[in-house]
């Protein structure tokens, strides 16, 4: 079941057990300095390590998530979840209407007959809604917390095309475009951020009022921000208290952000490219970005540092590959090396910096991701798990096509036409 290219070769995906021809061997966990693992995961190994997660639970599971599909894969973790609920586990599950739209609601039925506290992100349809009607806003993000000391997010929607037969056999699996997407474990105390974050949106979509309550900001800048508060689940009512506990930031930050008019998404994303002095390495699904990113990027790659950007050949919304190929030319003109993953649906949203910061979660470097979604990624400082990123990001350049200057510069002028109106209205993408 292995997805092969038109030649043969393979495509560089990991959806089945025991699979290798990829070439990535998953690396061992990194410890952090407060005792947290983080494991780097790729493609449908992300999800088994999740439903493995889950069967070991004890007390609690808490998953927020966009695209809850109800294909052989989703409900196989729909048929885990009630299965912890009857064992008597609190079970807290967010799932986004929109992108969850093609879904059978019965599945989501059946968890709450059996215990599942189940919400839907923003109805899509008005007269489904207990509280305004918000159907441009959505929760893209992806986030799973076992107990006080397990949580993974990612790219990765709980979907056959994600999971392969890592999850359920291979006869299962209905025939589709597997995509390349990356996620991370995290065990030990960082986890409880995770926690924290998932609990201010469980908290905003059963009270609702203003979207800022399901932002949660921590350790960006190795300080505290202001809009960090500890919380955590009454175990009778799973409701939320603040707490009162000292926080101490290490080298795990999380970015839980909101579409708020000060929202620090997009002034942090460009101090990090405006401090990057070596490299700046970056695999991004959807890439359509505000142009002061871009501005920030060709200035880095001006002053010496390698810019490299993976970004997608094929993609599931077409209008943004013409976007992201818009800004080609400008690009490469200063010095920015791009490559188009080939073969498979690119989904990845990572970044590593100077080897040292990286970042990994859901967020899109376009306009619905910034101004519209709840997204969430995970920061961390570490030199041995940037390695291990800049790894992955190289593994993915053996399956790539690398951008020439002088051949995109002969690309025809209807080509040029288009990509330059869509570029134009991509803030509507």
């Amino acid at each position: 079941m292995h997805p092969q290219g038109e030649s043969g070769a393979s495509t560089g995906l990991n959806i089945e057990p025991g699979s290798n021809d990829d070439g990535w061997v998953v690396p061992d966990p990194v410890t952090l300095g407060d005792g947290t693992l983080v494991q780097l995961y790729k493609d449908g190994e992300a999800l088994h390590a999740a439903y493995e997660a889950i069967k070991a639970a004890r007390t609690r599971v808490c998953l927020e998530m966009y695209i809850f599909a109800s294909d052989a894969t989703g409900r196989a973790f729909a048929d885990l979840l009630c299965e912890k609920a009857r064992q008597g586990l609190r079970v807290y599950v967010i799932y986004d209407s929109f992108g969850s739209i093609a879904s059978d609601s019965m599945m989501f039925d059946k968890m709450r007959r059996a215990g599942v506290r189940v919400q839907e992100f923003h109805p899509f349809w008005p007269w489904e809604g207990k509280f305004s009607w918000r159907p441009v806003n959505r929760d893209h993000r992806k986030l799973l917390v076992i107990d006080d000391d397990v949580a993974g997010l990612g790219g990765l929607n709980l979907a056959g095309e994600y999971a392969g037969s890592w999850v359920v056999k291979s006869d299962d699996v209905q025939p589709c475009d597997f995509w390349r997407d990356n996620a991370i474990g995290i065990k030990g105390p960082g986890a409880q951020r995770f926690l924290q974050s998932f609990a201010k949106t469980w908290y905003y979509v059963t009270r609702r009022g203003k979207m800022r309550a399901a932002e949660f900001v921590y350790n960006l800048d190795g300080v505290c921000g202001p809009c960090v508060w500890p919380m955590v689940f009454r175990r009778k009512r799973g409701t939320v208290v603040r707490g009162d506990e000292p926080d101490r930031p290490g080298q795990l930050g999380v970015l839980a952000s909101a579409p708020t008019v000060h929202s620090p998404l997009r002034p942090f994303l460009n101090k990090l490219f405006r401090e990057a002095t070596r490299s700046i390495s970056m695999t991004m699904a959807y890439f359509a970005p505000h142009d002061d990113m871009i501005d920030e990027l060709c200035a880095a790659a001006r002053r010496g540092v390698r810019v490299r950007l993976m970004l997608p050949g094929r993609c599931d919304i077409k209008a943004l590959l013409v976007a992201a190929r818009s800004f080609y030319e400008t690009l490469m003109a200063a010095g920015v090396e791009i490559y188009e993953r080939q073969g498979v649906i690119l989904h990845a949203k990572t970044m590593v910096i100077d080897g040292l910061v990286s970042m990994i979660g859901s967020t899109n470097l376009d306009y619905r991701s910034i101004e519209y979604n709840l997204e969430l990624s995970a920061l961390v400082r570490s030199r041995e798990f940037g390695r291990q990123m800049e790894d992955l990001f190289d593994n993915d350049v053996n399956f790539a096509k690398r951008m020439s200057p002088k051949m995109w510069k002969r690309r025809p002028m209807v080509d040029r036409f288009v990509q330059w109106a869509v570029s134009r209205a991509r803030y509507l993408l």
